[in-house]
């Protein structure tokens, strides 16, 4: 009976040496990223503040750091990424088919899309709602007073079946004026087609900035009808790489809760801090358990900032598109943003 005791303890204790220390198997998505050389990130077409090319091409915005960040991770230069635009329509397939390694286009994760596409969603980059907005001139102040109004909305969304819901919920008789692309959408409303129009509340904020001929003839709406967490969404059959995405965006919320930064991420490196010293590597390496090096997270906050540097950035009060933190602040600050620890 003893020896049987010993035996046990000894298997228990070898097991759990090999679930504390053993290196993670790199995986094929990582395989075929590093073979060659590039990230490829499905990003929206145009989207001011979350992903949108400039004149010369460059990309730049909240989901397209993302991108940034995991190509830093991964390949050491947060440059190695092709960026796939996509529309609502196209973005799931191209995921499934594997034209891209991961969506990171201000993607609502719903219980539909987690279930039945075969894809994971990964962790929320931003919390947003679903909103409305018109021409200050309607003197329109509520949602609940487009009562059989005209609202363009894009098809293949979410916002296209919240409106549905809503419109009957509250027996409003919205009548959608429905278009496959954004940009279509945003230009009939700005045409006057339509009374309103609806999409996420950051959306609408970077479209009043972007599109309109003086923003400040446009008011979004008070009301949030919906709840829209948004964040990248990778292919399922890899856990590896899927832990990679989802690991890189905590990381990314971790350095911010601890106070590190792009500009001072080298300083940081002698902290005596445990839990710094796990997010930079120069503690235990939480690098191998991925498939990657020790240095994995140093380099993805070098290149782009943790979480609340991104948000200022691209979206925040001082960004073109100036939106609150609110909800979208650290947990410890009155927000919803949570990572669980690196350790």
């Amino acid at each position: 009976m003893k020896k049987l005791n010993r035996s046990l303890l000894a298997l228990s204790l070898g097991t759990a040496a090999v679930m504390t220390a053993a290196p993670a198997f790199a995986g094929k998505t990582l395989d075929a990223i590093k073979s060659r050389g590039q990230v490829v990130c499905g990003v929206n077409t145009g989207l001011a503040g979350f992903s949108a090319a400039d004149s010369s091409g460059k990309w730049s915005g909240l989901d397209v750091d993302v991108c940034r960040a995991v190509a830093a991770a991964v390949l050491g230069d947060a440059e190695k990424i092709k960026y796939v635009p996509l529309n609502a329509q196209q973005r799931f397939t191209a995921l499934q088919s594997g034209e891209v390694d991961v969506l990171s286009r201000n993607t609502t994760f719903t219980l539909t899309r987690d279930a039945s596409l075969g894809l994971n969603m990964t962790a929320v980059t931003y919390y947003d709602g679903q909103g409305f907005m018109v021409p200050v001139k309607s003197k329109i102040k509520s949602a609940k007073q487009l009562k059989g109004q005209t609202v363009c909305v894009q098809s293949g969304t979410t916002t296209e079946k919240n409106l549905t819901d809503y419109s009957k919920a509250n027996n409003l008789n919205i009548k959608p004026v429905v278009f496959e692309k954004q940009e279509a959408a945003t230009g009939a409303y700005f045409a006057g087609r339509c009374i309103a129009y609806t999409t996420d509340a950051s959306g609408l904020a970077s479209t009043r900035n972007k599109e309109a001929k003086n923003p400040d003839e446009h008011v979004i709406l008070p009301e949030l009808i919906s709840k829209e967490p948004l964040g990248p969404m990778v292919r399922r059959g890899d856990d590896e790489w899927f832990a990679i995405v989802k690991w890189v965006i905590y990381g990314l919320l971790e350095a911010e809760e601890n106070g590190i930064t792009q500009a001072n991420v080298d300083q940081m490196k002698s902290s005596a801090d445990p839990s710094v010293q796990r997010i930079l590597g120069t503690g235990e390496d939480t690098g191998k358990l991925l498939g990657l090096d020790k240095e994995w997270m140093a380099r993805a906050i070098k290149a782009t900032g943790n979480y609340g540097e991104i948000f200022e950035r691209n979206v925040g009060p001082k960004s073109a598109i100036k939106l609150p933190r609110g909800v979208n602040n650290q947990w410890n600050k009155g927000g919803l943003m949570y990572a669980p620890p690196i350790r």
